[in-house]
């Protein structure tokens, strides 16, 4: 087995892989403790796998496959094709089991290295018929991409427990493939069947995993939107649908690149293909029914009446407590208004937790203070609060604000205050070092976890002292307040947080091949996130145009004529259609 893709196969995608890692950039910038086991404790859940999977410290997880069946599917990862393996989790057995890597932009940013460090997601009905793990159709395991303190994800979604949000279950776990390592990764159940039987004790809500409306860069296979799904798992596009595709250039409620598709929640009309971003990632069979009980949701909370007859509010204000604090700017908050699912049953919707691999700065950070501070109040980053109706809406109503304040005040006194932060970092470290010391994939060498360990506890320390702030008014808790009174922002002394990783993997730069190396992106890690975020800027303050002025600016930024003509030939994107979009409204939830 080789862990190492062949230069033929790097060099037939390193083109359509850089395109994707800078589209990926221009939609973003653009735009006390409990144990280790915590994921199952205190839920009075009965279910199998609750125990059999997620009750071990670490998860541990044997894949058999073909060689050379295993080998094709990483060289064309892209595709997100299932292949039929064994696997054995926690020494019991499971045969003809479906694999296949998973992600969006993170998947072709392993993608253009020389790493196969795939995430996957596994799928125990793929082919065998009503075969589950212990109970459990299918999860998914995470690299730990851009994260250097393997943590952050973990912490995140402990958060949202730790408050009472309905998270997914979620666990470390230790993949070998062939009998040789894979690495130290994050194991996290899927919303489907399983879980609405284990949470709501029934199938007959809807889930909707909301993801950008990439327009045509979907179709070309370029940018993948189903992180949960693929072309196989998400629904068949119905034949009285349609999907707007608009030029991901083109300005649209002010966020360039990505037009509003749904994902901001904003009402738009009663049409069902508006809302693209929720309708075209429906988990399992739907209809237009089902869209206009979400879109008579949307239209309430576009004028801010019967909220609590629409929304499960408090529990909303619960999981955005819980989201604030940890700074996830790759989701709702920001312009990319993504990485969330809707539950909705009999018209009323919740919002559930998916996708924290670039919480806390990793995603449109370049500084510390900037998440250190991160405004409670005005939680969003480059759009306005009107743009994000959840958040305008329910923190227009004081009730409403003053039990949100509240969850963050139990957050911190239960999982932040007198040391009860650093205390649950160490516990992980102890539970997984070992393991991350012998990564042999890992993206980060064993010295950059153990700094990032130490970041990662100074910077939670400082979140929730600035979060303490912003609750007791001693630190301004508006974005507006932040700009007149910065002096009273908690300073971030030398922290640095790119020593945590981040979107372009580690110290800012696209993850490394394994500890050797590999980076095939143009001039590596020199080409910084900094760099990259001003070239965008230019680019958006020229309304999308790259005339010979704009590729001047880009030039002197330093950019060489390669890199620039990335950026034209996402412009000319919209003409590729050689990859059909998965639609909407015939596929169960088990595919």
């Amino acid at each position: 087995m080789n862990i190492k893709k062949t230069e033929s196969v790097r060099q037939r995608k390193h083109f359509t892989v850089l395109i994707t890692l800078c589209l990926s950039i221009i939609l973003g910038v653009l735009s006390g403790c409990s144990s280790t086991k915590s994921s199952i404790e205190s839920t009075g859940d009965t279910s199998e796998y609750a125990e059999k999977i997620f009750g071990a410290d670490i998860i541990s997880i044997e894949i058999i496959a073909d060689d050379t069946e295993w080998q094709a599917m990483l060289d064309n990862a892209i595709e997100e094709e299932y292949i039929k393996v064994d696997v054995v989790v926690n020494g019991i057995k499971f045969k003809d089991v479906g694999i296949r890597p998973k992600g969006n932009s993170s998947l072709t940013q392993v993608a253009s290295t020389d790493s196969d460090r795939y995430s996957f997601r596994l799928k125990f009905d793929k082919y065998v018929e009503d075969q589950t793990c212990f109970g459990l159709e299918s999860f998914v395991v995470n690299n730990m991409l851009g994260d250097n303190s393997y943590m952050k994800e973990y912490i995140s979604y402990d958060l949202m427990k730790t408050i009472g949000v309905e998270s997914p279950y979620f666990g470390f776990s230790n993949i070998t493939v062939n009998g040789k390592s894979w690495g130290l990764y994050l194991a996290v159940e899927l919303y489907n069947d399983s879980y609405e039987e284990r949470v709501f004790d029934d199938t007959s809500g809807m889930l909707y995993n909301v993801k950008m409306n990439m327009s045509n860069a979907g179709e070309s296979g370029i940018y993948n939107k189903y992180d949960g799904q693929n072309k196989q798992d998400a629904n068949t596009k119905s034949s009285d649908s349609n999907m707007n595709n608009e030029m991901f250039f083109k300005d649209k409620g002010g966020n360039m690149g990505a037009s509003n598709s749904g994902g901001s929640l904003q009402y738009i009309d009663d049409k069902s293909s508006s809302y693209s971003s929720i309708f075209d990632n429906a988990v399992g069979k739907s209809e237009e029914a089902d869209y206009q009980r979400v879109i008579m949701a949307l239209k309430a909370l576009s004028t801010g009446t019967d909220l609590e007859k629409h929304f499960d509010v408090d529990a909303i204000l619960k999981y955005l407590a819980a989201h604030t604090i940890v700074v996830n700017l790759d989701s709702y908050s920001s312009s990319m208004a993504q990485n969330y699912y809707i539950y909705e049953k009999d018209g009323k919707i919740t919002i559930l937790p998916w996708d924290y691999n670039l919480a806390w700065g990793g995603f449109q950070s370049s500084d510390a203070a900037s998440v250190i501070n991160f405004p409670i109040d005005t939680p969003v980053s480059g759009v306005e609060m009107a743009d994000r109706p959840l958040l305008e809406k329910l923190f227009a109503n004081s009730k409403y604000l003053e039990k949100y304040h509240q969850y963050m005040q139990e957050l911190i006194d239960s999982y932040f205050a007198d040391g009860k932060f650093e205390a649950k970092v160490q516990e992980l470290n102890t539970l997984i070092s070992n393991y991350v010391k012998e990564d042999s994939t890992a993206f980060c060498t064993y010295e950059e976890y153990q700094k990032a360990v130490k970041s990662l506890t100074t910077l939670g320390n400082l979140r929730a002292k600035s979060v303490q702030g912003q609750l007791e008014g001693t630190v301004p808790s508006t974005t507006a307040e932040q700009k007149v009174n910065s002096d009273k922002l908690i300073s971030a002394g030398d922290l640095n947080i790119r020593d945590l990783g981040s979107m372009m993997g580690g110290k800012g730069g696209p993850p490394q091949g394994g500890l050797n190396g590999g980076n095939q992106f143009p001039r590596g890690n020199s080409l910084d996130m900094d760099i990259m975020q001003k070239a965008m800027r230019i680019i958006q303050d020229a309304s999308g145009t790259i005339s010979d002025e704009v590729k001047t600016k880009l030039r002197e930024l330093g950019l060489n004529d390669e890199e620039i003509s990335m950026f034209e030939h996402m412009k000319n994107m919209e003409n590729t259609n050689n990859r059909p979009i998965p639609g909407r409204g015939n596929t169960s939830k088990n595919n």
